[in-house]
């Protein structure tokens, strides 16, 4: 009787391995689905990535800077021009 009982206790644990490993799989099919759904979103809706937005940012910086250097260079212009 013991014998017969670790066999179905054997069979019954390999069970709910499987159980679990397919489960498993489950999610992770879930989640790629998901995730590619997601990004097909993002495209559709013409979203900037973050690369793109930090060039971006990064030109913005730029004109800022070289248009308070033009600012200050035509104020010294002007300045002289009214001598």
């Amino acid at each position: 009787m013991t014998q017969t009982n670790n066999r179905l206790l054997d069979e019954m644990a390999r069970l709910m391995n499987d159980a679990a490993g397919v489960a498993e799989g489950v999610r992770r099919e879930f989640q790629t689905l998901l995730h590619s759904q997601a990004e097909r979103i993002l495209r559709d809706m013409d979203v900037v990535t973050r690369e793109e937005f930090e060039a971006v940012k990064e030109m913005a910086a730029r004109a800022r800077e070289e248009n308070e250097r033009l600012a200050a260079r035509l104020a010294e212009v002007e300045k002289k021009l009214a001598k």
